[in-house]
């Protein structure tokens, strides 16, 4: 089998209606690590004005025209892909898809503890939905769960924790990866 160019989700990109109040959701209940803040955010003193100005996000990111990206900033997540999140000011942003929505549905984070993070998720803001659940069919296993959750701007988060092989091992060689 030929190498794959592929090599991995290096990031996650979320639109939140509040950069900072996201941040700090994100660093309480997940222990995520700022790397970067861009534009408003900038802690970079080579940076002067709105470096936004005159860029065309509606060709560069699809969004509708007039929509202004008012920050972005990178979050590290421990042992899996880095969270980008954004704020944008448009009139017309759509609250939070649900998970029966088309596209993104939610962000599934593997975990040591869940009841722990449960917990650290709820101080933070988040909501707890019902869990935990024993994972089902090819997921299931002695000791896996998952556990969803809602940020306090309505994205959903799943908590897994997997401590025996799944099901699913015992048919197929390739594997579901893991951060280590």
């Amino acid at each position: 089998m030929a190498a794959s160019p592929t090599r991995g989700i290096e990031h996650i990109g979320i639109t939140v209606p509040d950069i900072a109040a996201a941040t700090s959701f994100f660093v309480n209940a997940l222990d995520a690590e700022l790397i970067y803040d861009m534009f408003d955010l900038s802690p970079f003193p080579d940076i002067k004005g709105d470096p936004t100005e005159g860029v065309d996000f509606a060709a560069i990111l699809g969004v509708k025209p007039g929509t202004r990206m008012k920050a972005f900033r990178m979050l590290r997540l421990r042992n899996g892909p880095n969270l980008e999140i954004f704020e944008f000011s448009s009139s017309s942003q759509q609250p939070t898809p649900r998970p029966e929505d088309f596209g993104f549905q939610h962000v599934g984070i593997l975990v040591d503890d869940i009841q722990s993070v449960a917990s650290r998720i709820e101080a933070a803001g988040g909501k707890k939905l019902m869990g935990p659940v024993p994972m089902l069919l090819h997921e299931a296993g002695e000791g896996n769960f998952f556990w969803y959750f809602r940020t306090p701007w309505g994205l959903t988060l799943e908590l897994l924790v997997v401590r025996s092989p799944q099901d699913y091992e015992k048919r197929t060689s390739v594997k579901r990866w893991k951060p280590v």
